[in-house]
């Protein structure tokens, strides 16, 4: 099977994170090599001198478009969680990779806000984060995304649904009759987790 990347974008709190980490261990479950780049893991390790302009941001979306295409190159798919806001970029990724595929996690803004633990968002409203992407900087949704997923209305499993059959039908990864098992996905993201870090790739919320 020809490697692939699949990129979650969405507003932040939209449920890429959880998304990307379950369709990553079931590719891994099924025997197949993948990595899985995070928004914030590759910001932290690979563009610290990176700020939130809109130059700079599509610099970092760039960026993980390469290492996508190239882990593709060497027979690894890529599992990407990042905003990358704008379309234009998203595009150049689209180009650049052979096999893109685009999952928009779409939830609306004030749910967004509603999740956001760590109050990023009001923060942004109060004017103490600029370039917030919703806020202060916009969000272009994508214009024909391969899976869409609305996370304001679909249970997990009912969007990872979405995406595995998506993959199966189109020969990216291989069927099973299996249905996906939420309590086998939890223990799962748990071991990545503990993995991470043990990698010294922490986050503050998970």
């Amino acid at each position: 099977m020809d490697a692939f990347t699949i990129w979650f974008t969405g507003l932040s709190g939209s449920g890429k994170s959880t998304l990307s980490r379950r369709t990553y261990l079931e590719i891994k479950k099924r025997g197949l090599k993948a990595e899985l780049l995070d928004g914030d893991i590759i910001r932290t390790n690979f563009s610290q001198e990176l700020g939130f302009t809109k130059r700079e941001r599509d610099i970092n979306v760039k960026r993980i478009g390469f290492l996508s295409w190239l882990l593709n190159k060497h027979g690894i798919i890529s599992v990407v969680a990042a905003i990358a806001p704008y379309e234009e970029t998203r595009q150049l990724n689209r180009k650049l990779i052979p096999n893109y595929i685009e999952v928009f996690c779409n939830c609306p803004l004030e749910v967004v806000e509603k999740r956001d633990v760590k109050g990023l968002y009001a923060k942004a409203r109060r004017g103490e984060i600029p370039n917030f992407t919703g806020i202060s900087d916009p969000y272009e949704p994508p214009r024909n995304p391969e899976i869409e997923v609305f996370t304001d209305k679909e249970t997990v499993a009912e969007s990872m649904q979405k995406i595995i059959s998506y993959l199966e039908k189109k020969g990216f990864l291989p069927a099973t009759e299996n249905n996906i098992d939420p309590t086998v996905i939890e223990e799962e993201e748990r071991l990545l987790r503990e993995h991470l870090r043990q990698l010294g790739f922490a986050r503050k919320s998970w």
